[in-house]
């Protein structure tokens, strides 16, 4: 006979922001443990990932949707410990990873049941809970809206961001050519080893000049950028006949001043972008369903996984915000919410 479920804590150890302001706002306390809707599960959380979204809401820029759990954190793995009366596809003691809407940052933690996606195999919590978040970014940008396809190529900006590591892996696994820029020779030769076949320093080199030189003046049919208005010329400029820039952030600024639209025109070329937190749940959870159908395989397979910079506990995550503002480190930055 199996032994019985222990009942549910009432409250739980979170990370609050307790204002806007630099990472010294984020302290640990504690609170209810959230209760899923009919459509969410409960997650008992084993990690949570730190992504640059977490940071700006940290910062009062990017506020959560109002039905959105104001606690910081957008993607988890851990353990499903109760279900909405809707939920069907999973079930409680299922391993899972999922994109949240908010609230990762906390012992328990509620998402949609369609956000959840199974742990791939040889997986543990702290690799798992790095997946959602850049995953389902990078997927429902440059595969979705970027229409990038096998034989193409692609500039992808900030290579070494968690953003950078998973585009880069991804286009290598579909069978695009990928070219990167990032902030020093060691991000370079580190964008380089996860399959770029080319990655410019931009602090030494223009990246649009250098990008042109590397394609023999042809461009790339696609750019991924994370950088905003300083770019966005240039950006332009590499970009061949037909090409599609991709607005996934503007890090740097979002408006961009005196830009003459004739090369949009002459080389009918597409702008657009997205952010996925607005997105409802059905169209995460579309996005949730392909990932598991086309990419799950290669990830079980033991290729395009996560590239780990550091893990910190959850009650150091202001450490952690200070270490991505730092902009030194090289794929993602984990909390480890509860012992593995």
């Amino acid at each position: 006979m199996n032994a019985p479920t222990p009942p549910l804590p009432k409250t739980m150890r979170y990370i609050q922001a307790t204002a806007a302001g630099g990472p010294d706002v984020l302290v640990l306390s504690e609170g209810p443990v959230p209760q899923p809707k009919s459509h969410e599960v409960l997650i008992r959380v084993e990690a949570a990932g730190v992504n640059r979204p977490d940071v700006m809401q940290r910062l009062g820029k990017y506020p959560p949707p109002k039905d959105a759990s104001p606690v910081i954190g957008l993607e988890v793995a851990g353990e499903v410990v109760a279900v909405g009366s809707d939920v069907l596809q999973v079930r409680p003691g299922a391993r899972v990873t999922a994109l949240t809407n908010g609230g990762g940052y906390a012992e328990y933690s509620v998402a949609p049941a369609v956000q959840c996606l199974p742990w791939p195999t040889g997986f543990d919590a702290i690799r798992a809970a790095a997946l959602p978040e850049t995953y389902f970014t990078v997927w429902a940008n440059l595969f979705q809206q970027g229409r990038l396809t096998r034989g193409e190529s692609v500039l992808i900006h900030g290579g070494s961001s968690g953003i950078g590591v998973t585009a880069i892996q991804l286009a290598r696994e579909f069978g695009a050519r990928v070219f990167a820029t990032a902030g020093s020779d060691e991000k370079c030769a580190a964008c380089v080893s996860l399959g770029a076949d080319a990655a410019i320093n931009y602090r030494t080199h223009d990246f649009a000049e250098k990008l042109l030189e590397l394609t023999n003046g042809a461009g790339v049919q696609v750019v991924l950028d994370i950088v905003g208005a300083p770019y966005f010329e240039r950006n332009l400029k590499c970009l061949a006949m037909d090409g599609r820039l991709l607005q996934v952030s503007t890090l740097l600024g979002a408006k961009v001043e005196n830009f003459d639209l004739s090369r949009v025109m002459q080389r009918r070329l597409m702008v657009t972008g997205s952010t996925m937190r607005p997105r409802s749940t059905t169209e995460k959870g579309a996005i949730a369903q392909v990932l598991r159908e086309q990419l799950w395989p290669s990830l079980n397979a033991g290729r395009c996984g996560p590239v780990i910079y550091k893990i910190f506990p959850l009650a150091e995550a202001a450490a952690a915000h200070a270490l991505m503002e730092s902009s030194t480190h090289i794929g993602k930055i984990m909390l480890q919410v509860a012992p593995l």
